[in-house]
């Protein structure tokens, strides 16, 4: 069995989600929940200021994991957040936003600056979250942003949980599908050398290189890959840059591949070796994407 902690200690940095940025949520739910997943209620999204309580623009749908999240984000209101989401989907639908977590927002926020990221303020953001016994308690998180010509892959951002507890509900985190963790993402790049390092300088880590086509950025829970060339991987092309790809741990790989097969997720092949006992696989349009699926702590075959 294996042992999962959400939140990460001083000095340390986490993989904690991503998301799809979906233009029907309505489908992007009946998709997910196909494939296997459970998920948290919709939810609008507010940022808390020294005036009350401001929508953020966006709400969402999670499927929360032992390990990590999933999230799925649509358009909800008129802000400039949801302008940036809208831009975003109306280049592909899937993938657009990387949140890494850190033990304090305030402090990260500093070494952006320091590096040269230029980063907002950071973001008192909170969601109403239902509790077991009824009622809703306050979701709340710091959440420090960059400009998106700074990162231009994508939304990418750092975050502390205030409130975990709240958020990781047992109830929410039992899929049928048997989905546990995030373990990696793909960054489909034009110069991986130049987007590693500058993750690298985001995030207080350093680059490995893989081969002349892959450079990898190892975190303390979790794995961000950079590449020029994703097809190997049977991932077709897509506009550079994205996030073309992620890789999720699962108690049961041949059960997981069976309900996302079944939930109209398509097995995609590649020229490597193929996943001992998991598969590559492209997410339905609803959603967009690609997945590799796998035992937990398993590296994919585009980040070895």
């Amino acid at each position: 069995m294996v042992s999962f902690r959400q939140i990460p200690g001083e000095n340390e940095v986490f993989f904690d989600h991503l998301a799809h940025f979906v233009p029907d949520m309505e489908a992007a739910s009946a998709a997910l929940e196909a494939l296997g997943f459970v998920l948290t209620p919709f939810t609008e999204q507010c940022n808390r200021t020294p005036q009350g309580f401001v929508p953020a623009g966006t709400g969402n749908r999670c499927a929360m994991l032992e390990s990590g999240y999933l999230e799925f984000l649509t358009r909800c209101a008129d802000t400039p957040l949801a302008s940036r989401l809208e831009a975003a989907i109306a280049r592909y639908t899937g993938v657009h936003l990387l949140a890494m977590s850190v033990a304090d927002a305030k402090a990260t926020r500093a070494h952006l600056e320091d590096a040269g990221f230029a980063p907002d303020e950071a973001v008192q953001l909170t969601r109403a979250i239902a509790l077991p016994d009824g009622g809703e308690a306050e979701g709340r998180f710091s959440v420090v942003r960059v400009s998106p010509d700074a990162m231009p892959e994508g939304r990418i951002q750092v975050l502390t949980h205030h409130t975990p507890d709240i958020v990781w509900q047992a109830r929410w985190t039992a899929h049928p599908n048997r989905i546990v963790s995030l373990e990696a993402a793909l960054l489909l790049v034009d110069d991986p050398p130049e987007a590693a390092a500058r993750f690298g300088r985001f995030l207080g880590r350093v680059p490995v290189r893989r081969d002349h086509a892959r450079l990898v950025l190892p975190l303390d829970r979790g794995t961000l890959v950079f590449t020029d060339d994703a097809t190997p991987y049977g991932i077709s092309a897509m506009a550079r840059p994205c996030i073309a790809a992620y890789a999720l741990g699962s108690a049961e790989p041949g059960a997981s591949v069976q309900h996302f097969e079944a939930g109209g997720a398509k097995r995609v092949a590649s020229g490597h070796a193929a996943i001992r006992e998991g598969a590559r696989l492209e997410m339905p349009p609803a959603l967009g994407g690609h997945v590799v699926i796998d035992r937990p702590g398993s590296v994919p075959d585009w980040a070895r």
